[in-house]
């Protein structure tokens, strides 16, 4: 079940082109709100108690047998535990395939524009903004890993080509992740590398954090996939083995 808007913790409006990190506690949800359509979200996933531990996908997409993310899905870190459930999402389809645009795929697609002479005009790239956030723990370029990208669809077509949907991206959709374990999060919102768009896409999306309700045994998450039962065990184990409260596994 998702919470509802009384449970909001904090609140954040990240402007278009822009990145932001936080760290996001066990039983905590954060959820992104696709203000004006057209948003595309860029998410990276960390332990933040143990840095080199990061999102993994293809471990996430082979264990879930997926190529699409959405609702049900559970994102898995390269130690086999959960970041994070995917508990809502409006879109129905999260792009895991598409990665970040980089400097040179920016200035060939919409020109270029520096900071020093734009200012907050200047069009930013996915992959330098990533860069940016992860230097700030002390991460750099051999710890960016193969990341997200929420309210963007990247499908095949009939001859196996990906293809971007331009439709995909929907004022008012919603998703929701709720943490499993305590997560930084590495957050982008420049344009999707394979948006066709032919003015630089700049657009906001809203972030709220509240307050999960526990996990059941009967978790929609925890039972969509038999592998992600073994995930949320893995998970809990560490969760028990890193606090100072006492719990018992089963």
């Amino acid at each position: 079940m998702t919470s509802s808007t009384q449970d909001i913790i904090y609140q954040e409006t990240i402007a278009g082109a822009a990145h932001w990190s936080v760290t996001v506690p066990a039983g905590k949800i954060l959820r992104f709100i696709n203000t004006s359509g057209k948003a595309n979200v860029s998410l990276l996933f960390h332990n933040p108690k143990d840095l080199l531990e990061r999102y993994n996908a293809p471990d996430t997409l082979k264990c879930q047998h997926t190529l699409k993310l959405t609702k049900g899905n559970c994102l898995y870190s390269d130690m086999g535990r959960i970041f994070c459930s995917i508990v809502r999402d409006d879109s129905g389809w999260i792009d895991s395939v598409g990665g970040l645009a980089n400097k040179q795929k920016v200035a060939a697609k919409w020109g270029e524009r520096s900071y020093q002479t734009q200012r907050n005009q200047w069009l930013q790239n996915g992959y330098d903004s990533m860069l940016v956030e992860l230097a700030k723990y002390g991460l750099g370029k051999r710890d960016m890993a193969a990341n997200l990208n929420l309210f963007s669809k990247v499908a095949t077509d009939a001859e196996g080509n990906l293809q971007f949907d331009e439709q995909a991206s929907k004022a008012g959709d919603v998703i929701e992740l709720r943490f499993e374990m305590d997560t930084l999060v590495l957050i982008s919102t420049c344009p999707h590398p394979m948006n066709p768009a032919s003015d630089y896409p700049n657009h906001p999306v809203s972030v709220e954090m509240c307050q999960a309700e526990s996990v059941s045994q009967d978790d929609y998450c925890r039972n969509f996939r038999p592998e992600n039962g073994r995930g949320f065990e893995n998970t809990e184990r560490y969760r028990c083995e890193t606090t100072q409260a006492s719990c018992c596994v089963a």
